[in-house]
């Protein structure tokens, strides 16, 4: 195997996960499945409340969440050492020479691998036998940019093949040529001519709509071919942001112990938690060098009291009374209740008054001055997201492209720690609002608005999963005051998330109405308190009203004022756009959906809708 480049941890989660595709700089390629990944070099993440969660979808034998494989100390200047990393193959399969525009697969020995030993990334295939050539450096073969692919997840080679010939039975050792007339890159200057029979067709029949192709059920990343798939395929483009869509999973560590023997076995829990008995305990404590991270906590206790503080940590977790699934219940208990809350290295709350100016809408502020966040990647879709549907929690069975041949045992995930900030609205206040005849007719759109897009897709019952209007106000505060804030904090807009926590009285846990805006560097350190600072009341105070004041018109008003939720099934939207709502798809937990700045304030196309006028 050869290094052909590097990626970020996150990333292998959200942008270049397990069998998504990744533009190389002279290739494209394909991250396969965790078969083919090397454990050896993961370093194991431990949080039990999202393994238990995901256990409940993919089931029991899945007990570990890993980091993606990092080189060891001293292996960059070892060349006889392994390579290490997320493994990658070549995909599509069909390359075309940059010179002569001949199509061949990988396999037919038409194009060669060349590669640079110091320069990884300068990994390419090319055409020796390129009549065009003048000598000197052959030319370059680049990957055809067309695949095809169907909402079950599977994705495969464009079949030139039966495409040029037409459903036709194709030549013997056909010759094929891929070539661009014109500059525009259309669809319709694009044709492939088969130099055996003469056949050719435009590249602008293949997304023809009436005639789609047949899946063939194949999943490359898995190296598995699935039979008599009944969804069609459609033509996609190579790099289409439809092509790969992931579903993760995360969760906040929230610490359980009091005690300072507690938080130590806590924090080591991913060395200790296979420990068998006491004497094994023991031997750990003779070969310390191995298990450098323990030495402060053998240090300070005997044998008998860490392996009473690891079965006492064993028991409290077999006998939770909250249901594994529910990651957010646990969370909205300890933001409600700050004192209550254990401080580690990882988490640590403070109260703070509500902000100025609104001490009659929203409870206390809580700064969240550390907190730590693991995500996992349990599977991906493809031309649709089930992101957009609910959270990953409530997906039931949804589709979900599996990560391996086998139910998985492991899962890859990332870690990242920074502070945040939360923000709950006053239970009485937000019934009240409820009550008034204009949000519930704003409700009831909203909830048609919700049937048509499930309707569209083919999921039922079509009034399932519809948050409520609750969430609309919540999501779009939250939204509102990202774009704001943004403007003092230093970060970045794609950098601070949202986590919104929305329950109906009547719903387990509920009610719930509160949101956490925070973020996270994967770094051990996190961030540097900038987004901490905002949640002074007086700021944040400030910071609201400007927010407020923002949402009351858009640079696209009236279009945007007056839209309303569609009921064709496009899209879950009011009053809200690029201009005004609109978060980047990292920071957004609903796909920018469920949103209208009419359920914050008034604007000149609503005016009784609003919470905070």
């Amino acid at each position: 195997m050869n290094e052909l480049g590097e990626l970020r941890p996150s990333q292998l989660i959200f942008t270049f996960g397990v069998g998504s595709l990744v533009d190389l700089p002279n290739m494209s390629a394909l991250v396969m499945g965790l078969d083919d990944w090397d454990t050896r070099y993961c370093k194991e993440i431990e949080e039990d409340r999202l393994v238990a969660a995901i256990q409940k979808r993919l089931g029991s034998q899945l007990t570990k969440l890993y980091l993606p494989p990092i080189k060891l100390d001293g292996m960059e200047k070892d060349p006889a050492a392994p390579a290490v990393g997320a493994p990658v193959v070549p995909f599509p399969r069909w390359l075309r020479c940059s010179l002569c525009d001949t199509l061949a697969t990988v396999e037919s020995g038409v194009f060669k691998l060349a590669q640079d030993p110091y320069r990884p990334d300068k990994t390419e295939y090319v055409h020796q036998g390129c009549l065009k050539s003048q000598g000197g450096r052959a030319p370059s073969a680049l990957s055809v940019r067309f695949l095809i692919a169907c909402r079950e997840g599977h994705l495969t080679d464009f079949p030139w093949l039966e495409f040029v010939h037409k459903g036709n039975v194709p030549c013997q050792g056909a010759q094929l040529t891929l070539r661009e007339y014109g500059a525009s890159g259309d669809a319709s200057d694009i044709v492939v001519e088969c130099h055996s029979c003469g056949a050719s067709r435009r590249m602008a029949d293949a997304f023809d709509s009436s005639t789609p192709f047949k899946c063939r059920g194949h999943h490359p990343h898995l190296r598995l071919l699935e039979p008599n798939c009944q969804e069609p395929a459609k033509t996609i483009l190579l790099g289409a942001s439809n092509s790969w869509f992931p579903t993760a999973l995360s969760a906040l560590s929230i610490p359980r112990s009091v005690d300072k023997l507690g938080k130590m076995v806590e924090e080591q829990w991913a060395e200790l938690k296979d420990t068998e008995d006491l004497d094994e305990l023991r031997l750990m404590r003779k070969k310390s060098q191995k298990f450098q991270s323990l030495i402060p906590l053998f240090s300070e206790y005997s044998d008998e009291d860490i392996w009473g503080a690891i079965e006492t940590r064993r028991v409290g977790h077999q006998q939770g009374d909250v249901p594994p699934e529910d990651l957010k219940l646990p969370e909205w208990q300890v933001f409600s209740n700050p004192e209550s809350a254990a401080e580690n290295r990882d988490f640590k709350l403070r109260r703070v008054a509500p902000p100025k100016g609104y001490e009659t809408l929203l409870e206390d502020t809580v700064l969240v001055e550390r907190i730590r966040e693991v995500r996992a990647l349990m599977g991906f879709t493809r031309i649709e997201s089930n992101a957009d549907f609910a959270e990953a929690t409530n997906l039931g069975e949804a589709r979900l492209t599996k990560l391996s041949r086998e139910s998985p045992k492991w899962l890859p995930a990332s870690e990242v720690r920074g502070e945040g900030i939360f923000l709950r609205i006053r239970e009485e206040a937000l019934l009240s609002w409820e009550q008034k005849s204009e949000v519930q007719k704003l409700q009831q759109q909203f909830l048609e608005s919700h049937k048509a897009w499930r309707l569209l897709r083919r999921l039922e019952p079509a009034s399932d999963q519809f948050p409520g209007i609750r969430l609309v106000l919540l999501h779009s505060l939250a939204h509102a005051l990202m774009r704001q804030i943004v403007l003092d904090c230093g970060y970045t807009a794609a950098s601070v998330r949202e986590r919104l926590y929305s329950r109906q009285p009547g719903e387990p846990g509920g009610p719930m109405a509160g949101i956490l805006l925070y973020t996270a560097a994967p770094d051990s350190e996190g961030t540097l308190g900038g987004l901490v600072e905002l949640g002074d009341p007086i700021t944040l105070g400030r910071h609201l009203q400007q927010a407020s004041e923002s949402m009351r018109l858009c640079a696209s008003d009236p279009l945007c004022a007056e839209h309303q939720p569609d009921t064709l099934g496009r899209t879950i939207q009011g009053a809200c756009c690029h201009a005004c709502q609109f978060a980047p798809e990292t920071s957004c937990e609903r796909g920018n959906r469920y949103l209208d700045r009419s359920a914050l304030v008034n604007t000149f196309a609503a005016t009784n809708t609003a919470f905070f006028d």
